[in-house]
């Protein structure tokens, strides 16, 4: 049973602590919303947004109430969203989202991540223009016909649809048409499991598998980092 246990005992650590980080990112995107529109979800898309994302990774609804109270406070931490480009080793492209309420700590933070794992972390520019942002939507699929469902949400800023591995639908629309796809997912009642802002590579990077875990021990790396929410990368 020993060996056993401790593969079990190791599973289970790892899913608290990415419970636990991505309650932490949660809580901060929850701070900049209520900062920016308010604490009523109701008039305040970039909420309801966080709720939807809390609910899908099983965030409490007593923390998603309390993060929203400490966001109204005045003495609460107002956090700076930063973006940081570099490159990974063999040459991929990452970008790295952060919310700081100290960006010189998370630039230094950000910086020692690209350098002891043999990247550079480069100038502001010079790797956003390979990423396209999106707006991404997972939806709950009640046996629709995705045919008809594309011709349904065309008009709204549909891009891109398609199923993942779950067999849930993913709607993609350009960033500016985010707002609306919402709006338009809402009225039409199709239940949304997750909304996010994204960042979709142009152009991927093929590494054998020895040289690519050399990129994901970074960005491994990096999204252990307090500071960072998002780690993207072109790593086909």
């Amino acid at each position: 049973m020993g060996r056993i246990f401790e593969v079990r005992k190791g599973a289970m650590f790892a899913r608290w602590d990415k419970m636990a980080k991505d309650f932490t990112r949660i809580g901060k995107e929850i701070n900049i919303a209520v900062k920016a529109g308010g604490p009523d979800p109701d008039s305040n898309p970039a909420l309801r947004r966080c709720y939807l994302n809390a609910k899908a990774c099983n965030m409490p609804k007593d923390r998603v109430e309390a993060a929203i109270k400490r966001a109204m406070g005045k003495d609460t931490s107002s956090y700076d969203e930063v973006v940081y480009e570099g490159y990974a080793p063999h040459g991929v492209a990452l970008l790295v989202e952060t919310a700081t309420d100290n960006p010189t700590r998370t630039v230094a933070n950000v910086r020692m991540h690209f350098t002891k794992s043999g990247g550079a972390l480069g100038t502001s520019g010079s790797v956003a223009f390979t990423f396209t942002r999106m707006g991404e939507f997972k939806v709950k699929n009640a046996g629709v016909n995705i045919e008809d469902l594309e011709l349904e949400l065309i008009d709204y800023g549909l891009e891109e649809i398609g199923e993942d591995s779950s067999g849930n639908i993913i709607i993609r629309t350009a960033f500016a048409e985010f707002g609306h796809m919402a709006k338009a997912l809402e009225e039409k009642k199709i239940e949304v499991i997750t909304a996010e802002l994204t960042r979709i590579p142009m152009n991927l990077t093929e590494l054998d598998e020895e040289a690519a875990n050399d990129v994901l021990k970074l960005v491994d790396k990096l999204e252990q980092d307090e500071d960072v929410q998002k780690v993207y990368h072109n790593l086909k």
